[in-house]
């Protein structure tokens, strides 16, 4: 049996007394698209972050591709597989969406990058960055500062440059928090065209997107799971409903 590209095992996380996460186990295969949902507050991020490396787990083991690598740092997780977008934007404000690309394709090729006006004039890394942009359609928006796109132009360009480095495991917090309905339906095509390519772990608090994209959905609520299966699966549990989705007839986040 092939491994599983993440597989996290038992995880336990505490804050004082605060329990963030609680004995969390779930995989994510190749190809796959796996929903991680629940309230404010129930550990998603907390999770992410002790699989991306920035937060230790107390106990518990993370691993990708069947190696554990919790003692890994975040770069290199990063150099092992790993992409992630963030809930809050991270990208460089005052550089324009082409610089901050081709900062991700100079990070891409293991180069040590010249924070020089002279290094964007450097073809190679134009032609990666303009490819990198292609993937998400914001190509057109090279020339534009940071500061200046929308919100969902913003997250697009996270969304490119977590991508950069086809990365075989992705994890996206919260893509579509702050986008309009047009920038989420563009986002939910982006993430439809990426199954089958690269696994993705998803938090996203939008359930219609959550329930068209996932192939399974984990539900975390006050740091433990309490459900995984399939959408259908998890919109018909009388559990998942109690706690997190509300009702017969409310599926919203």
């Amino acid at each position: 049996m092939i491994a599983p590209v993440l597989s996290l095992e038992g995880l336990n996380k505490s804050y004082g007394a605060l329990q963030a996460t609680r004995d969390v186990s779930l995989d994510v295969v190749a190809g796959e698209i796996h929903a991680l949902i629940g309230p404010n507050g129930a550990g998603k991020t907390t999770l992410v972050r002790q699989i991306y490396g920035s937060e230790a787990p107390d106990s518990g083991t993370v691993r990708l591709h069947g190696a554990t690598v919790n003692h890994l740092s975040v770069p290199q997780r990063v150099r092992n597989g790993i992409g992630r977008s963030f809930q809050i934007s991270n990208v460089l404000m005052e550089f324009t969406v082409l610089e901050n690309a081709m900062v991700a394709e100079a990070a891409r090729r293991g180069e040590a990058f010249r924070f020089l006006r002279p290094a964007f004039t450097d073809r190679g890394l134009r032609d990666g960055a303009m490819a990198i942009l292609a993937r998400v359609g914001i190509e057109a928006r090279g020339k534009t500062r940071v500061a200046d796109l929308a919100h969902g132009e913003r997250r697009l360009l996270e969304f490119a440059l977590a991508l950069a480095g086809d990365p075989a495991l992705l994890l996206l917090d919260e893509p579509m928090a702050g986008a309009g309905p047009e920038e989420t339906r563009h986002m939910i095509e982006i993430i439809e065209r990426l199954r089958g390519e690269v696994a993705i772990l998803l938090i996203e608090h939008d359930m219609d997107a959550v329930f068209r994209l996932a192939d399974r959905v984990t539900v975390l609520v006050e740091g433990a799971v309490i459900a995984s299966g399939t959408p259908d699966a998890i919109s018909g549990d009388a559990a998942v409903r109690a706690a997190y989705l509300g009702g017969d007839d409310d599926v919203e986040a």
